[in-house]
């Protein structure tokens, strides 16, 4: 499909809205007003229309001065955005070298028309039907002009001319609609839609005439008229065309009629989000969650920024179907083991033991378990949940934990995570505090047995979360002492400093720990970093554990959400090396269950190690790992 058939209606690319009955010239915003872009890493950007006037749009027509196709491009993209003066030269230009006659010479009358030079957008029409004939874009175009002269007479007849030429002209088919609705009612507007369906070849009136018979609630007659429209269209069928159907069924409840109709006319390349996401929104309210899912999989394939906001809110309402259609498991079924993540979670013991610097054999060791959270319903002791803010940070924080203590000790730190096995996968929450003989146990039953145990414990309130740690020595379950903190829900990374320095003492005197100086290399960001630091640390998590079974469902969800947050803090945090180690490691276990979804990251990733290296030996080390991450799979044979 061309930039020309988008903008004029051949085959647009959204619902046909009518159009006034005399179109107006639009003033050209304020040079101040916002325009949203979208940088090389697609993060959204805001510039003003002067900015984008100078610094883009006009060295683009330049650039593109004598390439028919690019300027053609370019003048439709700054018609669209409403910048009318700036474009009028180029406009002329492409009517002068454009194959494309028709394109060049309507291009060029809409500028003129949009600034206010009628007569000339006038000639300039006359000029191509005295050359070429008349078409139903040109002859809708002219209408135009008529009607900014108020001729009402003229408007009518020439839209009907045009109709002639092209009956599923959107703007032309809506623009005669209303024009005789607004002189004779909705019944006369229906007589206008009926006129036109008869002429051959007319679909799109036939479109507005089942939204009529919907409203009457006369679906038979409606499916009649769509089921014409679709054997009349052009394959691939028109994106408008299927946008208006799915929609205007869904309006009226009619989910199974749009799969039957649209969704096997649905290409994602051809007809995007708008198509997609009323078969997204059917697909989901019918509860077929795995259909729903591969659209979204699908159009996320596009690599579109302009999407992607829209994509992770379907990613996000799948993912809560998901979890609502699984009834609780009873207290019999429940299986549990319980996860050790040794040293910091992003470690590689394969590539990173050479960035950071060496360390003895540790003579003590301390497990740091996940926090429990007090609950409303906490005569329950375990619950498998959908992740919310307080589940995350009370993962999150075990996981920061054990790595920056771990560089500010000699002590080795793991975090212990209770995980359900059965009779599906996920993470659990006590909603009372784990018994110390118990948290005990657990903690000397690894290969290498902790000698102390962190104990964490949260009780929300409200946004807020009143955080108690207790130490414990495994051996004997004795309680050795405890810090608390109140943290912040929304921003958990203030305060830590703080918690860090208490629990360090607490472990210099009840452990007999030596407290170290840290690497600088291993900072974690500072400041609202720390919060999204925080963040990715719980869903590197939540991905090791998905990539523990790859060949099952996975319990992940919004797997790009993931890697897109992660890759966004490696931008705003270009020199830290735990922020690349996270977003490689949850590229890395992400690869093994959803390798197509990681393999989308790689140019990316490859272009931010390019734009912002970081010294040797993390740029080398670094590098290794992208080759390892994104190497091919081998093949059968091979």
């Amino acid at each position: 499909m061309g930039l020309f058939d988008k903008i004029f209606g051949r085959k647009g690319l959204s619902s046909p809205t009518p159009v006034p009955s005399a179109p107006s010239p639009i003033a050209e915003p304020d040079d101040a007003e916002p325009i949203e872009v979208f940088d090389e890493f697609g993060r959204p950007l805001t510039i003003t229309r002067k900015d984008w006037r100078e610094s883009i749009l006009v060295p683009n027509l330049r650039k593109a001065w004598n390439d028919p196709e690019e300027l053609a491009r370019q003048v439709i993209t700054a018609l669209r955005d409403g910048f009318f003066a700036e474009t009028l030269d180029a406009a002329a230009r492409l009517a002068a070298i454009d194959p494309n006659q028709e394109r060049g010479q309507v291009l060029h009358a809409i500028l003129l028309l949009k600034c206010g030079r009628l007569d000339e957008s006038e000639k300039t029409l006359r000029n191509f039907m005295a050359r070429h004939g008349a078409s139903g874009v040109v002859l809708t175009n002219l209408a135009k002009v008529h009607a900014e002269r108020g001729e009402q007479e003229l408007v009518l007849s020439t839209l009907w001319r045009a109709l002639e030429l092209d009956p599923n002209l959107d703007n032309a088919v809506g623009w005669f609609e209303v024009i005789h609705r607004e002189s004779g009612g909705d019944a006369e507007g229906l007589v206008a839609l009926r006129r036109i369906a008869a002429l051959p070849g007319a679909w799109r009136a036939r479109l507005w005439i089942a939204r009529s018979f919907l409203e009457a609630r006369d679906l038979d007659a409606a499916l009649t008229l769509y089921q014409d429209a679709l054997d009349l269209a052009p394959s691939p069928k028109p994106a408008d065309m299927l946008m208006q159907i799915s929609g205007d069924l869904g309006n009226h409840a009619h989910l199974p009629e749009i799969l039957r109709f649209v969704a096997p006319h649905f290409d994602p390349e051809e007809h995007g989000i708008q198509v997609g996401n009323n078969l997204i929104k059917a697909n989901l309210d019918l509860g077929r969650l795995d259909e729903a899912r591969l659209i979204v999989d699908r159009l996320y394939g596009f690599k579109r920024p302009d999407w992607k906001a829209t994509l992770s809110f379907w990613d996000q309402e799948i993912a809560k179907a998901r979890v609502g259609t699984e009834p609780a498991p009873a207290a019999s079924e429940i299986e549990v083991t319980l996860l050790n993540i040794e040293d910091a979670v992003w470690a590689a013991p394969d590539a990173t033991a050479e960035l950071f610097p060496a360390r003895p054999e540790a003579d003590t060791r301390i497990a740091v378990f996940c926090a429990s959270i007090t609950q409303s319903d906490a005569a329950s002791m375990e619950r498998m949940q959908m992740a919310d803010a307080p589940g995350r940070l009370s993962r999150a924080l075990p996981l920061f934990l054990s790595e920056r203590l771990g560089f500010q000790t000699r002590a080795r730190f793991r975090t212990l995570v209770p995980w359900m096995v059965a009779p599906s996968r996920g993470f659990l929450i006590s909603g009372k505090p784990w018994p110390d003989d118990e948290m005990a146990a657990m903690a000397r039953r690894a290969d290498k047995p902790a000698d102390y145990v962190l104990a964490l414990h949260f009780i929300p309130k409200g946004e807020d979360i009143q955080l108690t740690i207790r130490l414990l020595r495994t051996i004997d379950a004795a309680f050795l002492g405890e810090t608390s903190a109140n943290l912040s829900l929304i921003h958990p990374g203030r305060g830590l400093d703080v918690l860090i320095h208490d629990l360090l003492a607490l472990l210099s005197r009840e452990a007999d720990l030596e407290i170290l100086s840290p690497p600088a290399v291993a900072d974690p960001p500072a400041g609202p970093a720390l919060d999204c630091y925080l963040l990715r640390l719980e869903q590197l998590l939540a991905a090791r554990c998905a990539a523990m079974t790859p060949d099952e469902p996975s319990f992940l969800s919004g797997e790009r959400d993931i890697l897109d947050g992660c890759l966004q803090l490696c931008i705003e945090q270009a020199q830290s090396l735990p922020c690349r180690l996270v977003l490689l490691r949850t590229l890395r276990s992400l690869k093994q269950y959803r390798p197509a979804v990681a393999m989308e990251f790689q140019s990316p990733v490859e272009h931010l190690q390019k734009v912002h290296p970081l010294p040797e030996p993390a740029h080398g080390v670094l590098e290794t790992l992208i080759r390892q991450t994104f190497k091919p799979e081998p093949t059968m044979g091979s």
